[in-house]
């Protein structure tokens, strides 16, 4: 899409790696040629960067300005800034990029305002064609959570599970850790390095340090050393 007449869209994309952030970016300027992309690492300077990056309110634009919102962030959750964005800026339309394909953390993010949930172990072709949907007037969705959606729809009085790690502290034993997260600490307990890990499993060395980061704020753990002794304490090595 190309921005026309004087409205100029712009994108803030909110993700605390930097590897991971710039991909974004540049797939966000791929797909929406003409877009002012602005970053940000963390909750406190994406509160400071909404301040100002987005113009003043203009509820009436014919493209929104885009935000693309990772809920893993080092001084809190991006579910706040989605909440904060819904209730402020009409005119932004606030899209989680994550690794989490739970349902606790999609509907979280739905009833805080999120108007798209994209999972980032796609690639990049993936993501920007579900962006583009946001032409068309259509949410963009990562195909297993627009069937976790219709399936919510069809059994709306089933209770929705709380986010893996909400309700535990990070240090109790019966945290949990999903399917590709204790693949990913297996092999981190083995010693491999993140695009080892990448290979192996067939993803991107991003989407593996996604994984990383998510599995050192459940265990509550900030190095491999820590993570390679909970491998070995879970048996998975």
């Amino acid at each position: 899409m190309t921005v026309t007449g004087t409205e100029t869209r712009t994108g803030l994309v909110i993700e605390d790696l930097a590897p991971t952030r710039a991909w974004l970016v540049e797939m966000l300027t791929f797909t929406f040629p003409g877009i002012r992309v602005v970053t940000a690492d963390s909750l406190a300077s994406a509160r400071t960067a909404m301040a100002s990056c987005f113009g003043p309110l203009d509820a009436a634009r014919s493209q929104p300005h885009l935000a693309l919102v990772d809920l893993g962030l080092p001084d809190g959750s991006g579910i706040e800034l989605i909440r904060e964005l819904a209730c402020a800026r009409p005119d932004v339309m606030p899209i989680v990029t994550t690794i989490y394909d739970d349902d606790g953390h999609l509907f979280d993010a739905i009833t805080a305002g999120a108007q798209g949930y994209l999972l980032k172990d796609q690639d990049a072709g993936l993501l920007a064609q579900y962006l583009r949907r946001i032409e068309r007037g259509d949410p963009p969705l990562s195909p297993s959570i627009a069937r976790r959606i219709l399936a919510r729809l069809r059994s709306p009085a089933a209770p929705i599970p709380p986010a893996p790690g909400a309700t535990l502290s990070p240090a109790d034993p019966d945290v949990t850790l999903t399917p590709r997260e204790i693949e990913v600490l297996s092999l981190l307990g083995r010693g491999l390095r993140n695009a080892e890990v990448a290979r192996l499993l067939s993803l991107s060395e991003h989407t593996i340090a996604g994984y990383v980061k998510a599995i050192y704020a459940k265990l509550s753990i900030c190095s491999r050393a820590e993570a390679a002794l909970e491998a070995a304490k879970r048996g998975l090595v």
